[in-house]
Protein backbone atom coordinates (compact mmCIF):
# COMPACT_ATOMS: atom_id res chain seq x y z
CA UNK A 1 0.00 0.00 0.00
CA UNK A 2 1.34 3.09 -1.13
CA UNK A 3 1.75 6.32 1.54
CA UNK A 4 -1.19 8.05 -0.14
CA UNK A 5 -3.57 5.49 -0.42
CA UNK A 6 -2.68 4.59 3.58
CA UNK A 7 -3.47 8.15 4.14
CA UNK A 8 -6.46 8.48 2.23
CA UNK A 9 -7.88 5.22 4.28
CA UNK A 10 -6.81 6.35 7.73
CA UNK A 11 -8.58 9.50 7.04
CA UNK A 12 -11.50 8.09 5.62
CA UNK A 13 -11.95 5.64 8.07
CA UNK A 14 -11.39 8.30 11.63
CA UNK A 15 -14.34 10.04 9.66
CA UNK A 16 -16.53 6.98 9.06
CA UNK A 17 -16.07 6.34 12.59
CA UNK A 18 -16.89 9.48 13.60
CA UNK A 19 -21.37 8.95 13.90
CA UNK A 20 -20.43 5.50 16.08
CA UNK A 21 -18.43 7.27 19.08
CA UNK A 22 -20.09 8.60 22.00
CA UNK A 23 -19.92 12.48 23.20
CA UNK A 24 -18.34 12.31 26.38
CA UNK A 25 -17.22 16.09 27.88
CA UNK A 26 -13.87 16.48 29.31
CA UNK A 27 -12.22 18.62 31.45
CA UNK A 28 -8.71 20.08 31.92
CA UNK A 29 -6.53 17.84 34.14
CA UNK A 30 -3.05 17.85 34.41
CA UNK A 31 -1.02 14.63 32.85
CA UNK A 32 2.19 14.18 35.03
CA UNK A 33 3.66 12.12 32.21
CA UNK A 34 3.22 14.55 30.05
CA UNK A 35 4.66 17.34 31.83
CA UNK A 36 7.87 15.23 32.47
CA UNK A 37 7.99 14.66 28.70
CA UNK A 38 7.56 18.41 27.90
CA UNK A 39 10.29 19.63 31.11
CA UNK A 40 12.55 17.28 29.24
CA UNK A 41 11.77 18.47 25.59
CA UNK A 42 12.39 22.04 27.57
CA UNK A 43 15.96 20.86 28.48
CA UNK A 44 17.25 19.54 25.02
CA UNK A 45 15.91 16.17 24.79
CA UNK A 46 14.92 16.30 21.56
CA UNK A 47 14.06 12.62 21.12
CA UNK A 48 11.30 13.13 23.53
CA UNK A 49 9.41 15.59 21.59
CA UNK A 50 9.05 12.26 19.52
CA UNK A 51 7.50 10.35 22.42
CA UNK A 52 5.72 13.46 23.69
CA UNK A 53 3.72 14.26 20.29
CA UNK A 54 2.58 10.56 19.37
CA UNK A 55 -0.52 9.87 20.74
CA UNK A 56 -1.45 13.91 18.96
CA UNK A 57 -0.60 13.03 15.66
CA UNK A 58 -4.05 11.70 14.63
CA UNK A 59 -5.47 14.29 16.23
CA UNK A 60 -3.59 16.79 14.31
CA UNK A 61 -4.01 15.55 11.24
CA UNK A 62 -7.27 15.40 11.12
CA UNK A 63 -8.00 19.37 12.73
CA UNK A 64 -6.04 20.09 9.94
CA UNK A 65 -8.19 17.87 7.49
CA UNK A 66 -11.41 19.60 8.60
CA UNK A 67 -10.07 22.75 7.39
CA UNK A 68 -8.18 21.46 3.97
CA UNK A 69 -10.27 18.61 2.75
CA UNK A 70 -7.22 17.26 1.22
CA UNK A 71 -4.84 14.64 2.91
CA UNK A 72 -1.88 15.60 1.37
CA UNK A 73 -2.26 19.47 1.89
CA UNK A 74 -3.63 17.85 5.85
CA UNK A 75 -0.14 16.05 6.20
CA UNK A 76 1.45 18.68 5.09
CA UNK A 77 0.02 21.23 7.67
CA UNK A 78 0.37 18.61 10.43
CA UNK A 79 4.05 18.09 9.89
CA UNK A 80 4.63 21.96 9.91
CA UNK A 81 2.37 22.01 12.87
CA UNK A 82 4.12 19.50 14.50
CA UNK A 83 7.67 21.48 13.79
CA UNK A 84 5.94 24.67 15.00
CA UNK A 85 5.05 22.77 18.31
CA UNK A 86 8.55 21.96 18.66
CA UNK A 87 10.11 25.37 18.18
CA UNK A 88 7.46 26.99 20.38
CA UNK A 89 7.38 24.74 23.03
CA UNK A 90 9.73 26.44 25.42
CA UNK A 91 6.89 28.84 25.47
CA UNK A 92 4.10 26.48 26.56
CA UNK A 93 3.31 26.94 30.57
CA UNK A 94 1.02 24.14 30.51
CA UNK A 95 -2.40 26.32 31.04
CA UNK A 96 -4.79 24.83 28.81
CA UNK A 97 -4.06 20.84 27.65
CA UNK A 98 -0.73 20.03 25.35
CA UNK A 99 -3.00 18.47 22.77
CA UNK A 100 -5.24 21.16 22.79
CA UNK A 101 -2.33 23.63 22.29
CA UNK A 102 -1.00 21.69 19.20
CA UNK A 103 -4.25 21.16 17.92
CA UNK A 104 -4.60 24.86 17.70
CA UNK A 105 -1.13 25.62 16.49
CA UNK A 106 -2.66 22.89 13.33
CA UNK A 107 -5.51 25.30 12.39
CA UNK A 108 -3.98 28.14 12.54
CA UNK A 109 -1.45 26.28 10.06
CA UNK A 110 -4.68 25.16 7.99
CA UNK A 111 -5.96 28.86 7.52
CA UNK A 112 -2.48 30.29 6.82
CA UNK A 113 -2.30 27.55 3.62
CA UNK A 114 -5.84 28.39 3.10
CA UNK A 115 -4.71 32.15 2.33
CA UNK A 116 -1.76 31.07 0.70
CA UNK A 117 -3.22 29.09 -1.68
CA UNK A 118 -6.45 31.27 -2.26
CA UNK A 119 -8.26 28.86 -3.37
CA UNK A 120 -12.00 27.81 -2.66
CA UNK A 121 -11.58 24.47 -1.41
CA UNK A 122 -14.81 24.23 0.32
CA UNK A 123 -17.95 23.08 -1.55
CA UNK A 124 -21.71 24.23 -0.71
CA UNK A 125 -24.14 21.56 0.35
CA UNK A 126 -27.31 21.26 -2.16
CA UNK A 127 -29.03 24.44 -1.81
CA UNK A 128 -31.77 23.96 1.30
CA UNK A 129 -34.09 25.64 2.99
CA UNK A 130 -33.00 29.05 4.73
CA UNK A 131 -34.27 31.01 7.64
CA UNK A 132 -34.99 35.01 7.09
CA UNK A 133 -31.23 34.97 8.60
CA UNK A 134 -29.90 33.04 5.61
CA UNK A 135 -28.74 30.00 8.00
CA UNK A 136 -29.32 26.64 7.22
CA UNK A 137 -33.06 25.20 8.71
CA UNK A 138 -32.61 21.55 8.75
CA UNK A 139 -35.40 18.96 8.26
CA UNK A 140 -37.18 18.06 11.32
CA UNK A 141 -34.62 15.43 12.54
CA UNK A 142 -32.40 14.72 15.61
CA UNK A 143 -29.03 15.34 14.78
CA UNK A 144 -26.66 12.77 13.28
CA UNK A 145 -25.17 11.31 16.12
CA UNK A 146 -28.34 9.34 16.38
CA UNK A 147 -28.04 7.36 13.21
CA UNK A 148 -28.52 3.69 14.65
CA UNK A 149 -24.87 1.76 14.41
CA UNK A 150 -26.11 -1.26 12.09
CA UNK A 151 -27.59 1.48 9.53
CA UNK A 152 -23.86 2.88 9.84
CA UNK A 153 -22.25 -0.91 8.91
CA UNK A 154 -23.55 -0.06 5.51
CA UNK A 155 -21.50 0.28 3.60
CA UNK A 156 -22.97 3.11 1.53
CA UNK A 157 -23.94 5.07 4.53
CA UNK A 158 -20.38 5.18 5.95
CA UNK A 159 -19.71 6.37 2.10
CA UNK A 160 -22.28 8.91 2.60
CA UNK A 161 -20.93 10.20 5.88
CA UNK A 162 -17.45 10.88 4.75
CA UNK A 163 -18.84 13.04 1.62
CA UNK A 164 -21.34 14.40 4.29
CA UNK A 165 -18.49 15.18 6.61
CA UNK A 166 -16.37 16.76 3.88
CA UNK A 167 -19.29 19.05 2.30
CA UNK A 168 -19.73 21.04 5.86
CA UNK A 169 -18.92 24.17 5.64
CA UNK A 170 -15.93 24.83 7.31
CA UNK A 171 -17.11 26.65 10.10
CA UNK A 172 -18.86 23.79 11.06
CA UNK A 173 -17.10 20.95 9.95
CA UNK A 174 -14.32 22.03 11.94
CA UNK A 175 -16.15 22.14 15.21
CA UNK A 176 -17.82 18.85 14.67
CA UNK A 177 -14.16 17.34 14.06
CA UNK A 178 -12.82 19.16 17.10
CA UNK A 179 -15.88 18.22 19.18
CA UNK A 180 -17.28 14.82 18.32
CA UNK A 181 -14.48 13.08 16.86
CA UNK A 182 -11.51 14.55 18.83
CA UNK A 183 -13.91 14.66 21.85
CA UNK A 184 -12.69 17.96 23.12
CA UNK A 185 -14.46 19.60 25.28
CA UNK A 186 -17.12 23.20 24.31
CA UNK A 187 -14.30 25.01 26.39
CA UNK A 188 -11.54 23.48 24.60
CA UNK A 189 -12.92 23.56 21.09
CA UNK A 190 -13.60 27.46 21.90
CA UNK A 191 -9.94 27.83 23.04
CA UNK A 192 -9.16 25.84 19.50
CA UNK A 193 -10.92 27.60 17.23
CA UNK A 194 -10.64 31.26 18.91
CA UNK A 195 -14.46 31.25 19.03
CA UNK A 196 -17.02 31.44 22.05
CA UNK A 197 -18.45 28.74 23.95
CA UNK A 198 -21.95 30.16 22.49
CA UNK A 199 -20.46 30.18 18.84
CA UNK A 200 -19.02 26.79 19.73
CA UNK A 201 -22.51 25.58 20.66
CA UNK A 202 -24.26 26.99 18.03
CA UNK A 203 -22.40 25.87 14.86
CA UNK A 204 -22.01 21.86 16.79
CA UNK A 205 -26.05 22.15 16.52
CA UNK A 206 -26.09 23.07 12.97
CA UNK A 207 -23.54 21.27 12.08
CA UNK A 208 -25.09 17.93 13.82
CA UNK A 209 -28.20 18.64 12.02
CA UNK A 210 -26.56 19.10 8.60
CA UNK A 211 -25.28 16.34 8.99
CA UNK A 212 -28.08 14.36 9.93
CA UNK A 213 -29.92 16.19 7.00
CA UNK A 214 -27.79 14.85 4.11
CA UNK A 215 -27.23 11.46 5.92
CA UNK A 216 -31.11 10.85 5.99
CA UNK A 217 -31.95 9.77 2.48
CA UNK A 218 -29.52 6.89 2.65
CA UNK A 219 -31.70 5.47 6.02
CA UNK A 220 -33.94 2.49 5.44
CA UNK A 221 -38.12 4.07 5.66
CA UNK A 222 -38.79 1.62 8.71
CA UNK A 223 -36.32 3.65 10.60
CA UNK A 224 -37.25 7.15 10.05
CA UNK A 225 -41.01 6.08 10.21
CA UNK A 226 -39.70 4.86 13.80
CA UNK A 227 -38.08 7.89 14.97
Amino acid sequence: MTSSNATTMRSSNDLERAAQRPNFPTSFQPNIAEEVLIQRVQNGEIEAFYELVRPYERGVFLAALSLVKNEADAEEVAQEAMLKGFKGLARFRGEAKFSTWLIQIAINEAKMKLRRDRRHLYESLEEGPRGDDGDYMPKDYADWREIPSEALEQKELRVALTKALKSLPEKYRSVLVLRDVQQLSIAETSEALGISEANVKTRLSRARLQMRDALAPGLTGSWLKGK
